[in-house]
Order: C-alpha cells, then structure tokens, then sequence
C-alpha cells in the first residue's frame, strides 16, 4: 500500500485574468478549487491512475472541512488527524496576457506535539504499507529532525520512504537514508554545498549523495529539461515531451506519484521514471491546480517510449 503524509495541506484556489494592475479592482474568471498539499496531490494522483494511496494529513477549521469533504468526494482513501489550527488556503493566478503564474502561498496552522503524537499514532495503525511518502513544507514550529523520526520510523519498519521537501528539512531525512529523493536543481545544489552546478556537474552531485548512503535512488527533476535518474548502478536522462506549458502546479508530485506508482506494480525503476517524467509533463498542460489526466499521461509515455 502506497500512503503519503502532508503536515501542512491547504485549500488550493486559482483562476485567471487579462492582467494583474496595482491598486485596481480587477475581476477574476471563475475560482477552481482542489484539495491541496504534496502528499495530498500524490494521493490523488495515484487514485487518477487507477491505484490505491491512502492520504494522511491534518485537517482543522471549515477549510479542513472543505478538504476531507473535497477528498470523500474524489473517491481518495484518507485518514485525517484533527487539529486546532485551521487548514490553510494557497492561491494561484495565470496572467493571461504574459502566461505568467503568480502563486501566493500563507505559511499554516502550527502544530502541538499531541497533535503529532496522533499523527504517528495513525500511521503505526496502517498496516502492509509498501511506500511512505512525505511531500510538502512542515508546518511552522515543527522542526527539521521531524523528517529524521519518520525516516527512522518507516526504517524501522521495512517501508520505503521517500522525501519530496526542501531545506533543512530534506537534510534531516537525509540523516537515516531514505528509499528515494527527488530533489530539483536547486535543491541539489543546496544538498551538495554548491551555488550553481554546470550541466556536466549534475551526475555527479547526485552520486555523491547515493554513495553516502543517503538515498538508494535519486531522481533528480529538472523541468522542461526531463529528469536523471541516479542509483548505485546506473544513470539515465530521460527528455520531457515538448508540450505548451499552463501550469507548474501540481507537476513534482504528478512525477512522485507515476513513480511510485509504477514501482508499486513491479515495474523497473528506468519505466517508473519515465512514466513519472509523462506524469510531471502531463501536469503542465492542465489551467489552475487540477494535476493531470490520465490519458494524457499514457499518451505522453508511449511518446517518450518511441523516441
């Protein structure tokens, strides 16, 4: 079983207009609103692909409300941990004119140690999990080492973890060694101690980390560009599908989900990658914060396949 972990899921709104204008009154085309959140929008991805991912999460106020309800209504497995704070809400809006996203996103309810404890408490309650992953920001207050415990934590118990974070966060996972991390270029380059790396430079700043023991796999995403996967054993570069981009929401963990995914059907990891780097395209191509289509995802692979 595939379960993914969101400490700090929101309310994702978008809509679009001509043109953003200082100080002006300016009216909006019509809100789209999804359950939002890295983990949550694995879960959800996972569900759209036909696949079974059970989404963990807090959830308080109306808008935790809302993002239950909005899951129920999606078919999602979940298993939400109450919590005082209210859920959050993110913001998106496309400029028409310049194609331009401007994405605004308010930083979360704060988190007790209780509310943590039940939060482990839920996941200890979950049985047969195969995948456990963490995708999004920590909430404010809870601090980086949190990643290290759930890393212990799923090693301890056979699970595959997979971090999909940033900053010290990511580097305290890192601590234990996770299953697989898919790190941007410029977290990468954060990981690695380095301001910029030339294109030349990126296989091996990914090696160094999976010959420290702190990734079995690493895939690194780099955009428009397509993904390298790195393990002890291979490297591949896998090109992304030219497509016109609308969106950037939603694509990393569009790529998580067509990864694991495919890993979790016993696929080898070069077909993951490639289907996850189809899913993160697939994504791109969607207005607002709705992730991908599945058609166009098996579209876009058999694309990649041929080439």
């Amino acid at each position: 079983m595939i379960v993914t972990l969101t400490l700090n899921p929101a309310i994702d709104k978008s809509t679009h207009i001509e043109r953003l204008i200082p100080e002006k009154k300016m009216r909006c085309a019509s809100m789209q609103i999804d359950a939002g959140g890295g983990g949550i929008n694995i879960s959800k991805a996972v569900h759209e692909l036909g696949g079974k991912s059970v989404a963990v999460f807090t959830c308080g106020g109306l808008n935790g409300s809302l993002l239950t309800q909005l899951l129920l209504e999606k078919g999602v497995p979940i298993q939400p941990v109450e919590i005082m704070g209210d859920t959050r809400e993110s913001f998106v809006v496309n400029e028409q004119c310049s194609n331009k996203q401007y994405r605004f996103v308010l930083p979360g309810p704060l988190l007790t140690d209780e509310e943590l404890e039940r939060l482990e408490q839920t996941l200890a309650g979950i049985h047969n999990i195969s995948f456990l992953i963490f995708s999004g920001s920590l909430p404010p207050g809870v601090p980086p080492q949190y990643l290290n415990k759930l890393a212990t934590l799923a090693k301890d118990r056979g699970i595959k973890f997979i971090a999909d974070t940033s900053g010290e966060p990511l580097k305290a996972a890192l601590q234990s060694g996770v299953y697989l991390l898919k790190p941007n270029l410029t977290e990468l380059c954060a990981l690695v101690g380095k301001e910029y790396l030339e294109p030349g430079a990126i296989k091996a700043a990914a090696q160094e980390l999976v010959n420290a023991g702190q990734c079995k796999v690493l895939v690194v995403s780099m955009g428009a560009s397509g993904a390298m996967l790195v393990t002890a054993q291979e490297t591949k570069i896998f090109t992304a599908p030219t497509v016109k981009k609308l969106t950037t929401v939603g694509a990393g963990d569009s790529m998580v989900a067509g990864i694991v995914w495919m890993l979790e059907k016993g696929e080898s990891l070069e077909e993951a990658v490639r289907f996850g780097v189809a899913c993160g395209t697939a994504a791109t191509i969607n207005s607002g914060t709705q992730l991908f289509k599945q058609e166009d995802a098996w579209q876009l692979y058999e694309w990649m396949k041929r080439s």
